[in-house]
């Protein structure tokens, strides 16, 4: 099934993924992360605008170094573990900054920040037993990109255009609340998958 949670073969078993590391995936993906600490200055001086368009970049990137990583064979074992893990930071940063100007409320931001915690704990138990990480499925990858579209629309509610501010509060609340509902899915989703791996890695090792 095209949705369904694939976990790799362990790493002890061989390279499943190359091994480089100066790619153009990689590169974009590490653009993406320095944009990080730029995004939480602009929303320190209140450059709403700015920062939308900041988001909007680091997405059009992330749509960008998956699509050449897949066209150019230039998929790394860098890339899979550094790609989710910007798109992580950000959704992080971004909720961060939405406590900050109070346009989210608290329960939200801590529901979604739980589910990428708990499944960063799941992952590192993988890890202990020689588990590569579960491979993105198509909804969670559809899931984040939904957030990261969305979440820049909730920000533009901040600027000082009445009818830009009423356009973009309607349509990010529509596409959030359909990308967290996917988000919780698919991070349930993954959390099956990773543990049914735990399990049947220690009923290996009886």
């Amino acid at each position: 099934m095209w949705s369904r949670v694939q976990i790799p073969p362990s790493r002890r078993g061989g390279i499943w993924r190359s091994q480089r590391v100066y790619t153009v995936p990689n590169f974009l993906s590490l653009l993406r992360l320095l944009g990080v600490p730029v995004y939480f200055a602009l929303i320190e001086n209140e450059r709403f605008g700015f920062a939308v368009g900041l988001l909007f970049i680091a997405g059009a990137t992330d749509y960008l170094d998956g699509k050449i990583a897949r066209l150019f064979n230039q998929g790394s074992r860098l890339g899979e573990i550094l790609d989710p893990a910007v798109d992580r930071l950000y959704i992080l940063a971004i909720l961060l900054s939405f406590l900050q100007l109070d346009l989210m409320p608290v329960w939200i931001v801590g529901v979604i920040i739980a589910r990428d915690l708990l499944l960063g704990l799941l992952l590192m138990m993988m890890r202990r037993y020689g588990l590569a990480p579960f491979q993105v499925t198509y909804l969670g990858k559809a899931a984040t990109f939904n957030l990261l579209y969305a979440f820049p629309l909730i920000l533009l509610t901040r600027v000082e255009e009445r009818w830009v501010s009423d356009l973009a509060f309607v349509l990010g609340w529509a596409f959030s609340i359909w990308g967290m509902a996917l988000y919780l899915l698919t991070g349930i989703s993954y959390a099956i998958a990773g543990w049914r791996a735990i399990v049947q890695a220690r009923a290996s090792r009886l």
